[in-house]
């Protein structure tokens, strides 16, 4: 707003009006430059006047002179230091910001969400890990999160977001390096194949004995890496979103941090198929063996994703570090901002109208307090919370959960999985964006949008009512003679393989002629070494406990799982995908809200803030739930010597219904916030003074620099200028 030439010292970017009269308040949404940097044209809209005395509007009398004078910052060329050529400066635009931060919102999520998600059963085989080891490893990035997400957010805020985010992308490439790293000092991974063990007469008892390799240790080295993605991807979501706020029209906003976010969702699902097509490449690349992808030793190149992700985060960084702090040219976008603003109590908003607010520690308890006092910020952050511990633990155990009902492999499951979350997810979150600019929702009507979401996702989720059957599997969930068996009562043993001596170490699971799965070819009573048919799946035949078909006196079983025949499976899938898509549909507009209902200068300050709130009750607590509730319904655990290691096979019907609970659990605990956020908002109270009528980007949405003016203007003679 207008400043008087004299007395009171103006910002840097703030533009200086000539005028006989007192300087008006300045509020921190109102400070930015309104102009352009000079040496514009004459015909440019943007180096004219931002207001021009009116005659007639303010009756008779002698008329006053307005003299408009740029100052813009000087630095807002895109290069480094002095380094500036003039072809870069065709990026130096808000989409050009968008293009890279897409780039490295892809890259986090396709790392973080994706490969790890992917990897963590290779990881665990590999270097013997136990299950909540790698729980520790992935939950590092959470909470290395949470320990920088203050220190970032509140020093970031009010510094060089451009350069925070470039050394946080580096940071990220460095964990993806520090990650991969345990392939290449581990040494060679070197297994003894032995098939005949399998089969009924080739298998030897093998003694137990403490095979402790050390490799258990490389966990640490893990979670270092982990830690370096998340104290990297800090500044991306909370800095990167304010930035491009900040440089773009309000009612533009939402679109761009929909398509920012839509990359993030995108990550993750490139990071599923990449992922899982890398774990079919054996992890020492270029060496023969005699594994395949079924057998239980096999290990996939895990490590191939890392390396190019570091990589490609390093070139990130390059183009990231050249953008100034303020783009050139967005200064009107102050104003239009201002009516949108939720205004803070009067204390409050005299505290933050500081200049100088928000730069020190000595400020840090203050800003809590502020953000503390608003309740509809609070509500918000509570509504996240609910909602990132369904993301992160369907993120996690969604594709076991497919795995499982569905009787699929590993790699098919995760795949299937990256094929829903691409168009829900995605799609979602920038069709959330794209709505709330599209009917120009503002404050609570923007929360409102997010109940509706919220409650159609909710009741989508009654579809875990249904569940696929498990296949019948001899010895586990049915007898030998198929008749079912009680749960938790497990009959290995039985009079057709009694004399194989068949050993609990050895899961290997096959398919038997008869649709029935055995534990193990030895379970299954089969006298010979498998075999390959023609069409590359290994054939055991002469099963004795397989009931014998018209072709030969035993029947016959191919290793593997059995096919699923689940006539519910695309009813399943269905609104399995209703629930992500609205899960992520209110994402962007309950982020915008969060922008909303805070003060300009807090704004990047309050997403550090509720992303810890995020991570802290949703994003660490969400995987740890949804694994101890699936490990509810575990049937088969393996057998490590007498210790219990990770699931085999799990009941489908408890499995359904333990995700139902669960779900209606959080999702309807976030329809309670979402209602509470309605009740608790405020609309603007600028509203008395015309701020909104008076402001033609509200009612219209126009981005024309001569409405911008005459809405300014107009602004400026309610205010007794």
């Amino acid at each position: 707003m207008p400043q008087h030439l004299t007395g009171i010292r103006p910002f840097t970017s703030m533009p200086q009006l000539a005028h006989p009269r007192a300087p008006l308040p300045v509020s921190p949404s109102q400070r930015g430059p309104l102009g352009t940097p000079t040496g514009h044209g004459p015909l440019d809209p943007c180096s004219q006047p931002l207001c021009e005395s009116r005659a007639g509007k303010r009756g008779p009398g002698p008329a006053r002179e307005v003299r408009y004078v740029s100052t813009e910052p000087a630095d807002t060329a895109c290069g480094w230091c002095t380094f500036a050529p003039e072809c870069l400066q065709a990026f130096n635009t808000a989409r050009g910001v968008l293009l890279f931060l897409c780039l490295a919102s892809f890259l986090q999520g396709m790392t973080v969400n994706g490969f790890i998600n992917t990897v963590i059963t290779s990881i665990e085989r590999r270097f013997d890990l136990h299950s909540y080891q790698s729980g520790l490893v992935a939950s590092a990035y959470d909470i290395a999160a949470c320990l920088c997400l203050t220190f970032v957010s509140y020093f970031g805020g009010s510094g060089h977001k451009p350069r925070w985010l470039g050394w946080g992308v580096l940071l990220m490439g460095l964990g993806s390096f520090v990650f991969a790293l345990p392939h290449f000092t581990a040494g060679r991974y070197e297994v003894e194949v032995a098939e005949e063990v399998a089969a009924c007469r080739g298998n030897h008892s093998i003694a137990c004995v403490d095979s402790n390799s050390g490799l258990s240790h490389y966990r640490l080295v893990f979670m270092l890496g982990q830690f370096l993605h998340g104290a990297g991807a800090t500044p991306l979501y909370t800095l990167g979103v304010t930035y491009l706020d900040e440089n773009v029209k309000s009612s533009y906003s939402p679109i761009y941090i929909a398509v920012f976010y839509t990359a993030a969702i995108l990550g993750p699902a490139a990071g599923y198929l990449v992922g899982g097509a890398l774990l079919n490449i054996y992890t020492e690349v270029g060496q023969r063996t005699e594994l395949t992808t079924e057998s239980p030793l096999w290990v996939g190149a895990w490590w191939v994703g890392f390396l190019g992700s570091g990589a490609a985060a390093f070139l990130l960084t390059i183009p990231i570090l050249g953008y100034p702090r303020q783009l050139p040219g967005t200064q009107r976008y102050v104003v239009m901002r201002a009516s949108e603003t939720q205004q803070l109590k009067d204390g409050g908003l005299r505290t933050t109208a500081n200049s100088d607010f928000g730069k020190t520690v000595r400020d840090l308890p203050l800003s809590i307090w502020l953000l503390l006092k608003n309740p509809t910020f609070i509500v918000l952050c509570l509504t996240g919370a609910t909602e990132a511990t369904l993301i992160t633990g369907m993120s996690t155990f969604g594709p076991k959960f497919l795995e499982a009902q569905f009787s699929l492999s590993a790699s098919e499951a995760a795949t299937l999985f990256g094929y829903l979350v691409v168009p829900a997810g995605g799609g979602g979150t920038f069709l959330g964006g794209f709505l709330v600019n599209k009917f120009k929702l503002r404050g609570a009507d923007i929360i409102k949008f997010c109940l509706l979401c919220t409650l159609t996702s909710l009741l989508a989720i009654f579809i875990f009512f249904l569940h696929c059957p498990n296949m019948p599997m001899a010895g586990v969930t049915a007898t030998y003679s198929g008749s079912p068996l009680p749960e938790g009562h497990l009959q290995l043993t039985a009079a057709c393989n009694v004399a194989c001596d068949c050993q609990p170490e050895h899961y290997s699971p096959v398919c038997g002629s008869d649709g029935t799965m055995y534990y193990s070819p030895c379970h299954a009573g089969c006298l010979a070494p498998a075999t390959t048919d023609p069409g590359g799946r290994k054939v055991y035949r002469n099963c004795s406990c397989v009931p014998q078909n018209l072709a030969s006196g035993f029947g016959q079983a191919t290793a593997g799982t059995c096919t699923s025949a689940c006539q519910r499976k695309p009813l399943l899938l269905v609104f399995i995908f209703v629930v992500i898509l609205f899960t992520f549909l209110s994402s962007i507009p309950a982020l915008t809200a969060t922008l909303r209902c805070v003060h300009d200068q807090q704004r990047s300050f309050a997403l550090g803030i509720q992303w810890i709130v995020v991570r802290t009750l949703g994003g660490i607590p969400g995987p740890i739930i949804f694994g101890w509730v699936i490990d509810k319904a575990c049937l088969l655990w393996q057998d490590q010597c007498g210790v219990q290691g990770s699931c085999f096979v799990y009941q489908n019907a408890a499995m359904s219904r333990y995700m139902l609970v669960t779900g209606l659990l959080y999702k309807g605990l976030g329809f309670l916030f979402f209602v509470a956020a309605c009740f608790l908002y405020k609309s603007p109270s600028g509203s008395s003074n015309g701020l909104e009528a008076s402001l033609p980007s509200q009612s219209s949405g126009s981005d024309n620099p001569t409405d911008l003016q005459d809405g300014s203007c107009t602004l400026q003679h309610q205010n007794g200028v």
